[in-house]
């Protein structure tokens, strides 16, 4: 079970942070932040926060349930930006036209994993078993 931060309804477009997210996803929170902080674009202030309030979640003993959670081995599992609601807003054009103006929002969501949880148990290796009556992946049974 992951680490999750979210920022909605983000007064920027979902396009403008999408690739800065695409950056960050499957890095180490650390070296992630470290990533954003060099980047010029107000999208990674935002995305900058919503790592830092997923590791502050991390922190909490309420949602760790009394597990120890190594901060320098989080990696940033998933990274979404998805589009949310728009201000619509008309401005006027030549002739007694109008054109509208869509300013775009966006929600930006952030899940933290520990390291050697990506990869199945405790210590990193796979919860199954390898067992000789094992089904294979196309349904037969392995015989050794």
């Amino acid at each position: 079970m992951g680490f999750k931060a979210s920022h909605r309804y983000a007064r920027i477009s979902a396009r403008k942070v999408r690739p800065l997210a695409n950056m960050v996803r499957g890095k180490l929170a650390d070296d992630a932040l470290a990533i954003l902080r060099f980047q010029p674009q107000r999208g990674a202030r935002l995305l900058e926060k919503v790592i830092k309030s997923a590791l502050g979640n991390a922190q909490d003993p309420e949602k760790t349930r009394n597990r120890n959670v190594d901060m320098k081995k989080l990696v940033v599992f998933g990274a979404r930006v998805d589009g949310g609601p728009m201000f619509k807003r008309v401005r006027p054009r030549a002739r007694g036209m109008a054109h509208v103006i869509k300013k775009r929002m966006a929600h930006i969501h952030v899940e933290l994993e520990e390291l050697n949880q990506m990869f199945g148990g405790e210590d990193g290796t796979s919860s199954e078993s390898a067992s000789s009556g094992e089904k294979t992946s196309s349904g037969r049974q392995t015989a050794e």
